[in-house]
């Protein structure tokens, strides 16, 4: 055992932790937070020697309880070992980050793909229901919001690379099955199997990145990986209105399964497992005295022993932190709207660039453009900005962070979010050149993607169960990404484009800027009288 781990022994033998819960192990190797060390102790000025990390230590993104971390880290050199994925080569782990995010672009992709060609799947399968034909693009998102409840604990118990292996594949069976639907129903049931399916790389690929790259190494990796959720939604419709226009709907379809079928060629021989407490496992099944060495991981082979146990804490704990905490639900609800518009966008797009401005089927795919040159430029300059005033907060508070040194990004991407709105919506309405509401557009997803980041980050720091927080609002936002495109439709024929769009618009300010400058004031106050709260 290490010196650094011999010191925390000390701390825990002098001090036993009180554990909320069994031991758990979270996606990463860990080290005892500053919080955890008493002042003064040889703890305490061996981290403040050892403040730089090597490639093995380090928080994981997404601890599952970070009150365990510490009781983790003594069980025995794993930060060192040659085995851990965060000491693997660069070139290894970079290739593992490649793999896993084309796992996680090719199934947002599917998510819209279709969205240019609903007119012509309501032609063809005789659909009259404007509700009908966006429940064929939105039901997706259902499942693909549920799957990752059960799909994550699946991971972290068998591992996480035969999840994305399994779902891939079943995503390709599922959208030929999408492609040669002879009714309405049948299509509407494959596309609610393909959403459960492929939510596979959003339950596992964030942890996969936080496996590989300790916490001073990871802001590249896990931007890239980010995209691919965003980007795919953008570039599916502009290459599916040409696919639509020139072969027929049908071959959407096919394509996203060809996309599977290419990723899991690439995949299946060369990804390897990277979740550490199911290879540290393995490895003490296969020593010579299997049982003695899986002795030595008792809260191992306890988190690992009943999927029931698994799922039933990773289904409930969200719901109870929606409903339980203020900041977890307003948070995730403003994310669940500005999804909810970014997905009612999709469903009403060939109705305004077909229907008013007369593009082709072909040529309206080009206006999802300019979300994607939005979501760019808020990954180059929106997240820069978000890291430079963090890190001026964090200096004037003498190095010492808080979750509400991530707000000022929040305030400052919601100022975009209704004016990208506003701007889109009387644009249309007014039907003036075609490049004003696509502009609009691409102010609307700049201030979407600088603010969900700062989102993600302030739950992180703030829940003891971070991935839990996380979960409910993929959960929330999903559910409204389905709901919204439904009664799209209807909003607009009574309101118009800029009456219905001056309304989200004006939800997007109710949501986004009051609670995050309330938050600013009183938020260490709320997370400090709060149970849920670190």
């Amino acid at each position: 055992m290490s010196e650094h781990d011999q010191d925390s022994v000390a701390l825990v033998n002098a001090e036993p932790l009180k554990a909320s819960r069994t031991p758990t192990v979270s996606s990463g190797t860990h080290v005892p937070s500053p919080e955890q060390v008493e002042p003064g102790s040889d703890s305490n000025e061996k981290s403040k020697k050892d403040s730089v990390l090597h490639d093995g230590e380090g928080q994981s993104a997404f601890p599952e309880d970070k009150k365990e971390e510490i009781l983790e880290n003594l069980e025995e050199d794993w930060q060192h070992d040659p085995a851990n994925p965060r000491n693997w080569p660069t070139r290894k782990k970079w290739l593992m980050t490649s793999i896993v995010s084309l796992y996680t672009f090719v199934t947002p992709l599917g998510s819209s793909m279709m969205a240019p060609a609903l007119p012509s799947i309501a032609e063809h399968y005789g659909i009259t229901s404007e509700t009908v034909v966006a429940a064929t693009l939105s039901v997706f998102l259902v499942t693909f919001a549920i799957g990752p409840l059960f799909l994550a604990p699946l991971s972290e118990m068998y591992g996480r690379t035969w999840v994305l292996h399994i779902g891939n594949l079943l995503f390709l069976a599922f959208s030929f099955g999408c492609a040669y639907s002879p009714t309405t129903g049948s299509l509407i049931g494959f596309r609610v199997l393909s959403g459960f399916v492929g939510s596979a790389p959003i339950a596992c690929g964030g942890g996969s990145i936080s496996d590989l790259f300790s916490e001073r190494e990871r802001g590249s990796a896990m931007a890239i990986y980010s995209l691919g959720p965003l980007l795919g939604p953008v570039i599916g419709p502009v290459a599916g209105g040409f696919i639509a226009q020139t072969i027929g709907f049908k071959y959407i379809f096919v394509i996203i399964g060809g996309l599977c079928a290419i990723a899991a060629a690439i995949g299946i021989p060369l990804l390897r497992e990277t979740y550490h407490p199911v290879i540290r496992l393995r490895r003490a099944k296969k020593a010579a005295d299997p049982e003695a060495a899986a002795k030595m991981h008792p809260h191992l082979l306890q988190e690992h022993g009943s999927i029931m146990h698994r799922l039933w804490v990773d289904m409930t704990r969200p719901f109870i932190l929606l409903t339980r905490s203020i900041i977890c639900f307003l948070l995730s609800a403003y994310m669940a709207l500005m999804y909810g518009i970014y997905y009612l966008m999709f469903a009403v797009f060939p109705e305004v660039f077909t229907g008013i401005y007369g593009f082709s089927l072909g040529v309206g795919g080009l206006a999802y453009i300019g979300l994607g040159v939005g979501f760019f430029a808020a990954t180059l300059f929106g997240a820069w900005i978000g890291d430079l005033v963090y890190g001026n907060l964090v200096k004037k508070n003498g190095g010492k962070g808080k979750p509400e040194f991530r707000i000022p990004a929040l305030v400052f991407g919601s100022l975009f979010v209704p004016v990208g709105i506003f701007w889109y919506g009387w644009s249309a309405q007014a039907q003036i050149h075609w490049i004003m509401p696509i502009i609009g557009t691409g102010i609307f997803g700049f201030g979407m993607m600088t603010t969900f980041l700062p989102i993600q980050l302030y739950l992180v720091d703030t829940f003891t169960y971070a991935a839990s927080a996380l979960a409910a609002a993929s959960v929330f936002r999903s559910l409204l990404g389905f709901a919204f495109p439904l009664f799209g439709s209807q909003m607009f024929a009574k309101l118009g484009l800029g009456g219905g769009n001056s309304l989200l618009a004006g939800l997007a300010i109710a949501l986004g800027i009051p609670f995050p400058v309330f938050l600013w004031f009183y938020g260490e106050k709320m997370r400090a009288n709060s149970s849920l709260a670190r």
